[in-house]
């Protein structure tokens, strides 16, 4: 066990041990923000948020067996002992990236403006071929969640899948400064975060600060070599691509769609020594990239393609990301989790190659910053590219989706001041056998839509 302690933990945030004096030691294991997630022996982060001050749960925190608090004022009637810092959430920056340096095993950290999430998972599910694997939960791929998923590992990890999410310029150089990667991956520069970011190539800026902080001599960058900007790209340590361009380190070749039933997409990996077949068993042609990144970092790392072929068949799909449900009437692709251009354009692909009619209900994209208007408009444009059948839009910045839509010659298209309007309106608007994607930025919550779609057309 890799021992933290308060006495440590006060000692390398420049904190104040606040408590008894046999308890200085104790052994701390893991943390939690929420007093609802802690795990006996665990340090509890008191964060003060909008809604709720984390210090007011502390002595809850105690009661389910927490080891010790960090805090940025004094907790009254302490049930336990606590460190006293300046700022918690500074100090749980300092305290993953001290615990990340007590292990000595492979860390791989995983960006890009697309992808990263379905690519962590499948990056992890093949290195659990082989190895003992700690990944992100979910989507805790912040200044929060990289620290509290860096102090969850334990030695029996042998690895580590490490999401790392941003919005603007510092933010990833202080992520990698914590998790310090040994191989750095890319999915995509896309169109995300542009009010931070300005244009594509401010993107590519922020995702690749991670890259001063990695070892000159030893650490890998694998970069998708079929965008152009990462393609061209000089991290300053050994590079390899990924994609299904000849020119790349690593390609997909023969790559099958099957539609939206397992197995759903078939490849051929070609790397630098081995030529082999895999099969996804989920939804969206997207997915090949994700694989494929998989089977490079499986392949550095030591699993042979048989692991990797067991990998890849292990994964399963995160939440709202491209979750596809029969209901006996229609299918219904719940990619609601989060969109940009960028992602839009994938799930279109995706849905290019259904049988059927292809009914896209989509919601502003948010985040866009002065390319906005062009950017939705360009998106309708492109689901008449795609062969999208017809198009369902809500929200101010979806109305320029649908004039794009009508503009590259759609036909079928219907827009909504509310979500309460356009659920109304799916009985009539929805035929049976259609395949129905619905996506949007997470703050439109289209899940409510998703929902109605399966109560309206579940058939039993």
């Amino acid at each position: 066990m890799k021992t933290l302690t308060p006495h440590i933990i006060a000692e390398i945030t420049g904190g104040r041990y606040v408590g008894d004096e046999a308890s200085r030691h104790n052994c701390v294991a893991g943390a939690a923000r929420d007093n609802r997630d802690v795990m006996p022996g665990n340090l509890f982060i008191c964060i003060r948020g909008a809604r709720a001050d984390g210090h007011d749960f502390a002595n809850i925190a105690f009661d389910s067996g927490a080891a010790c608090c960090l805090a940025q004022r004094d907790i009254p009637d302490a049930k336990g002992p606590y460190v006293l810092v300046d700022s918690t959430l500074g100090s749980l920056k300092t305290i993953g990236a001290h615990y990340r340096r007590m292990f000595d095993i492979p860390v791989i950290g995983i960006t890009g403006s697309v992808g990263k999430t379905t690519s962590k998972e499948m990056v992890a599910a093949v290195l659990g071929a082989k190895y003992q694997v700690l990944k992100t939960p979910a989507n805790l791929n912040n200044e929060i969640g990289v620290p509290l998923t860096l102090l969850s590992m334990d030695e029996h990890h042998e690895a580590a899948v490490i999401e790392m999410g941003i919005s603007d310029f510092g933010e990833m150089s202080r992520l990698a400064e914590m998790v310090r990667p040994d191989i750095f991956m890319i999915t995509r520069i896309g169109y995300a975060h542009l009010e931070q970011l300005g244009d594509l190539r401010g993107v590519l800026r922020a995702k690749t600060e991670a890259f001063a902080c990695m070892d000159r001599q030893k650490g890998i960058a694998v970069l998708n070599g079929d965008d152009e900007l990462l393609w061209g790209y000089d991290p300053g340590i050994r590079k390899l691509t990924y994609g299904f361009g000849r020119r790349n380190d690593y390609r997909a070749e023969n790559a099958r769609n099957e539609g939206t039933s397992a197995p759903a997409r078939e490849l051929m990996v070609v790397t630098p020594s081995a030529r082999f077949a895999i099969t996804i068993p989920a939804y969206g042609a997207h997915l090949a990239q994700a694989a494929l990144s998989a089977a490079v970092i499986g392949d550095l790392l030591g699993v042979a393609p048989e692991g990797i072929r067991r990998g890849v068949l292990s994964f399963e799909t995160v939440g709202s990301r491209s979750n596809v449900t029969h209901t006996g009437c229609i299918t219904i692709i719940d990619d609601c989790y989060n969109a940009n251009p960028t992602s839009m354009r994938a799930a279109f692909e995706s849905m290019s190659a259904l049988p059927g009619r292809r009914v896209a209900v989509l919601g502003d994209m948010l985040g866009l910053g002065a390319d906005s208007d062009e950017l939705h408009r360009d998106t309708g444009a492109y689901a008449v590219q795609s062969g999208i059948d017809a198009l369902l839009c809500l929200g101010e910045k979806a109305a320029l989706i649908l004039d794009g839509y009508l503009s590259a010659g759609g036909k079928t298209a219907r827009h909504f001041q509310t979500k309460a309007d356009m659920i109304g309106a799916l009985p009539e608007l929805i035929l049976k056998g259609d395949n129905v994607l619905v996506k949007a930025s997470r703050g439109m919550q289209m899940e409510e839509v998703v929902e109605a779609l399966d109560v309206l057309f579940h058939l039993a």
